[in-house]
C-alpha cells in the first residue's frame, strides 16, 4: 500500500456503526462521543458486556436486541441508499470539527455515519454554502434566497439545505435554477418523504443530487432530529446564509451550530418591520453573523484574497459627474430660465468672480451653460 493512501473502514466497523446509527438518537452525546473514541465495535461491546454503561444508555441498550443492521443495509442498498462512515473515501472531513462544537439542545457531536441517497459524493461538499431560513416566508424571503443560491451555485459551489417549506425550498429551487449541485439535509430517513408537498422535488434531488440524513432509512421526522439535523447543515458547509428567521427560529440553531463551528455566518436584511427578519436583524445586530445582500456579497466572504471581488455598489452616471467639483458647483449656481450676470453666479456660488468667470467659459464651450447679453443661464445639455 502505497503512502498516505487511506485505510478504509473494516466491514464490522460498518456493521457496528449501523447499528449505532440504528439504536441511537441522531446527535445522542454519549453514544456519539464514545463511537468516536472507542469505535463503533468496541462501544457495542462495552454496550453489550458493561450493565453500568448499559444503564447510562438504557434506550440504545433495550434496542439493540430488536435492530438487525445487516438487514438494514441490505435494504437501505436495495432502494439507492448508501451508508457512509468515517474512514470512506466520501466521509466529508469537516464533520470531524463536531467534536469539538460542545452540545445544543443536548445534541451534538460527530455522527457515526450517514445515510445518503443521490449520485453527488459527500466529500465534494467542502466549499459548499448552507442557506437556511423561516418555514413562514414572505415572497421577499424567496426571492432573496433563490437569487442567492442561484449566484452561489453558478460559481460551481453546492448549495446545503432542508428541504423545508419556505427558504429552504427556494434555496434548492434557485440552485436548480443555475443548474447548479444542492443537497438536502433530512431530519427523517433519506428514503421518506417529509414534507410531502415535496415530493417532487426530493425525488429529483436523490435521483441528481444528493439527499443525506444522519437517520437511518424508514426513520419518522421527530422535532428532536431537527435540532440534530441543523447541526449537519452547518458542519458541511464552508459558510451559512441566514435568509428570514423569526425571534425564534430553527435557522437560527443552525446559525448558532455554524457560529461554534467558526464557519463564516451570514445574514440578510429585510424590512424592519417584517417578523420574519426579526432573528437575523438580531444575529446581524449582535455582531455574531456578516451582513450580505447578494450571491457576490457570499462569494466574496468565502473566497480566498483576491477572488470574487464584489464591485462597489453605485447609482447611474451622470454626464455632469465628470466635471471637476469647482465646475459642478459653478453649474448649481446657474439659473435655470432667467439670465444672471457672471457677480451674481459668483455670490451663489461662494466663489471669486474671476474663477467663476473662468468656468463660465469652459462650461460653455461643452454646451453645459449659455451666454445671452444679460448673463448667463443653463443650456439644453445641462437640463438633460
Amino acid at each position: 500500500m502505497s503512502a498516505g493512501k487511506r485505510t478504509g473502514p473494516t466491514d464490522a466497523e460498518r456493521l457496528a456503526r449501523a447499528t449505532v446509527s440504528l439504536v441511537a438518537e441522531p446527535g445522542d452525546l454519549r453514544c456519539l462521543g464514545l463511537t468516536q473514541e472507542l469505535g463503533g465495535v468496541a462501544f457495542l461491546r462495552a454496550l453489550q458486556e458493561h450493565p453500568d454503561l448499559a444503564g447510562a444508555l438504557a434506550a440504545a441498550a433495550a434496542r439493540l436486541v430488536e435492530v438487525d443492521p445487516e438487514r438494514e443495509l441490505d435494504h437501505a442498498a436495495r432502494v439507492g441508499v448508501r451508508f457512509v462512515i468515517p474512514g470512506d473515501d466520501e466521509w466529508p472531513d469537516q464533520l470531524g470539527d463536531l467534536a469539538h462544537a460542545g452540545a445544543l439542545n443536548e445534541r451534538g457531536g460527530v455522527p457515526v455515519g450517514l445515510w445518503a441517497k443521490g449520485p453527488l459524493r459527500l466529500d465534494q461538499l467542502d466549499g459548499s454554502v448552507a442557506v437556511v431560513g423561516a418555514r413562514a416566508s414572505t415572497t421577499y424571503g424567496d426571492q432573496v434566497a433563490g437569487d442567492v443560491a442561484a449566484v452561489v451555485g453558478a460559481s460551481g459551489r453546492p448549495v446545503v439545505s432542508g428541504a423545508a417549506f419556505g427558504i429552504d425550498y427556494a434555496a434548492h429551487r434557485g440552485a436548480l435554477s443555475a443548474d447548479a449541485p444542492t443537497v438536502a439535509v433530512l431530519a427523517c430517513g433519506p428514503d421518506r418523504v417529509y414534507p410531502a408537498a415535496h415530493r417532487e422535488m426530493l425525488r429529483h434531488l436523490a435521483q441528481h443530487h444528493v439527499v443525506v440524513s444522519e437517520s437511518p432509512p424508514g426513520a419518522s421526522p421527530f422535532r428532536i432530529r431537527f435540532l440534530a439535523r441543523n447541526r449537519v447543515i452547518a458542519a458541511l458547509s464552508r459558510g451559512t446564509v441566514v435568509v428570514e428567521a423569526a425571534a425564534r427560529s430553527g435557522a437560527l440553531n443552525t446559525a448558532n451550530w455554524a457560529e461554534r463551528l467558526h464557519r463564516v455566518l451570514m445574514g440578510t436584511p429585510g424590512p424592519l418591520t417584517s417578523i420574519a427578519s426579526q432573528g437575523v436583524h438580531q444575529m446581524l445586530r449582535s455582531g455574531a453573523g456578516t451582513l450580505v445582500t447578494s450571491g457576490e456579497d457570499v462569494l466574496e466572504l468565502l473566497g480566498t484574497a483576491g477572488e470574487h471581488l464584489a464591485t462597489e455598489k453605485r447609482g447611474p452616471e451622470r454626464e455632469r459627474d465628470r466635471l471637476t467639483a469647482g465646475a459642478r458647483q459653478v453649474l448649481d449656481a446657474v439659473p435655470v430660465a432667467r439670465p444672471a450676470p457672471t457677480e451674481s453666479i459668483a455670490v451663489v456660488a461662494g466663489l471669486s468672480v474671476q474663477q467663476v468667470d473662468q468656468a463660465l467659459r469652459e462650461l460653455s464651450i461643452e454646451g453645459y451653460v449659455e451666454r445671452l447679453p444679460v448673463g448667463w443661464r443653463l443650456a439644453e445639455r445641462a437640463h438633460a
